[in-house]
């Protein structure tokens, strides 16, 4: 029997799929005939139909993401057509969200992601690391990490990362030891691939193109809390509580399930994967300078002036003019494309509830409900918020719905229960990639972990909780005393 229950999965009937189709359009179209709320205008009523006709898509799947976006957009325009006096709201306005900047960040992030995979010089730098410290699975382990801190910033995809660099070679690593997702998960399999998981989760809190959820959950919070966080103040406010939580990570998943085989062959594991791979080739080089480009870039935006989104353009163009990849690469990266469409969807449905004032209605009606917006919410309500937060993504299977769903929703409470909204931001910003550590359908990622069949789903939610929840904690602690520093230094906030 496999241990993670990772055999092919029954499809579903068809009639599962017709029904999913019939509630996604039935949801708007029930709203449009249904008087809109006190205060909401009759646009912003129907353009949240559609909103939550796409959350619904984004977890129930009627379709692929992209498609139920470019449904909803879709249905959202022609909503906005069919409704009078609606001159404040144009088609252009639910399509702003493919002009935004933080769309094209996540797309021209893909394009170095590729460039990462296809060059091989991610796999070069682990074997290379490997060679040099990995003389036990712990180190490995430490490896993965600092691996994983080195690229991340320009790979958004976490499943690239994961599933694409680490994941094989650890994957191999285990192999080597003599550890069988079978008979001897023990050995160090089960310690290697979860960290894989783990360490890439915690790295994706540190950069803001380390992960694309990132960029996304910051949109839509952003017109709600008002705090706006460049690349370089998103690095600084993670990295204090972020950094003690990506080191800790091996050391506790160490002590949870102790690897059996400690000491591993480096120099063989190593060397065999060099030789495989050859001399550096070219197109690694130029990956190499251009990589670090992006990061000086990035870093000194605020004093520059380059947008975030300009120096990933400049990249992915770099990366096309030296040949590190070409044209057809970036038309067949579907994760970008499938990604520019969706989230530019996502961003446009919110820019276009906005400029409707639905989000203006919502604070105001959850501070009618929570008692006239006289509630002091402070650092307790603030936990309270966090906390809920992460336990609620025991319910969700995509990073994105919950985004969608919730996001807006927690910012508004905060807002309106006058939560400092500066440690609201980065704490909502944060726990969004810790808390879909939980499960093993947590994030693209996991699933792929999960099916090496190393880990029963009981040893991932143990040491999910215990990683999101103890991450969850560092952030609520230093963490905040962390982001009151910075913001009274004027470097955040």
């Amino acid at each position: 029997m496999n241990r993670s229950d990772g055999g092919a999965a029954a499809p579903a009937p068809a009639w599962k799929k017709y029904w999913k189709q019939i509630v996604f359009f039935a949801i708007p179209v029930l709203i449009f005939y249904y008087p809109p709320p006190e205060g909401l205008s009759v646009v912003g009523w129907r353009l949240f139909g559609w909103y939550i006709s796409a959350i619904f898509g984004l977890v129930a799947k009627p379709w692929g993401m992209p498609i139920v976006l470019l449904a909803a957009v879709t249905g959202s325009a022609v909503a906005v057509g069919f409704t009078p006096n609606t001159q404040e709201l144009e088609m252009k306005n639910v399509l702003a969200g493919y002009s935004s900047t933080t769309t094209w960040l996540v797309f021209t992030a893909f394009a170095l992601s590729t460039a990462f995979v296809s060059t091989g010089l991610g796999k070069r730098i682990a074997y290379l690391m490997i060679r040099s410290f990995g003389g036990t699975t712990l180190r490995l382990g430490y490896i993965n990490t600092v691996l994983d801190l080195l690229i991340a910033p320009g790979m958004p995809s976490v499943t690239a990362r994961g599933g694409g660099i680490m994941m094989p070679i650890m994957n191999s690593v285990a192999k080597a030891i003599g550890s069988d997702p079978e008979t001897s998960p023990k050995k160090g399999g089960l310690f290697l691939l979860l960290n894989t998981y783990f360490t890439v989760k915690n790295t994706g809190l540190i950069f803001l193109t380390a992960m694309a959820p990132n960029a996304l959950a910051l949109s839509l919070i952003l017109p709600i809390l008002g705090v706006d966080v460049s690349w370089t103040q998103w690095f600084l406010a993670a990295a204090v509580p972020g950094l003690l939580v990506t080191f800790a990570t091996p050391l506790v998943l160490y002590f949870l399930y102790k690897p059996e085989v400690t000491k591993v062959d480096r120099e063989g594991i190593a060397v065999k994967g060099l030789e495989e791979m050859g001399p550096m080739k070219k197109s690694e080089k130029w990956l190499l300078v251009i990589f670090i480009c992006a990061l000086l870039g990035w870093v000194t935006g605020d004093f520059t002036g380059i947008d975030d989104a300009a120096v990933a353009l400049a990249a992915m163009v770099g990366c096309i003019i030296v040949n590190v990849i070409n044209w057809d690469n970036i038309l067949q990266n579907k994760g970008g494309w499938n990604t520019l469409i969706w989230y530019g969807g996502i961003i446009g449905l919110s820019s276009a509830l906005t400029k409707a004032d639905f989000f203006k209605w919502m604070a105001e009606f959850f501070s009618n409900m929570l008692g006239g917006g006289q509630l002091q919410g402070g650092y307790g309500m603030l936990a309270l918020i966090l906390t809920v937060s992460v336990a609620i993504r025991y319910m969700f299977a995509s990073g994105g719905a919950y985004i969608a769903a919730m996001m807006p929703v927690f910012a508004t409470v905060g807002a309106v229960t006058n939560v400092d909204p500066m440690l609201l931001t980065f704490g909502l910003l944060f726990s969004n990639s810790y808390g879909g550590m939980l499960t093993h359908y947590g994030s693209g990622l996991a699933p792929i972990i999960y099916g090496t069949g190393y880990a029963t789903t009981k040893q991932w939610w143990t040491a999910g909780a215990v990683i999101a929840f103890g991450s969850l904690i560092v952030h609520l602690t230093l963490g905040v005393t962390w982001w009151k520093l910075l913001n009274g230094m004027g470097l955040i906030g």
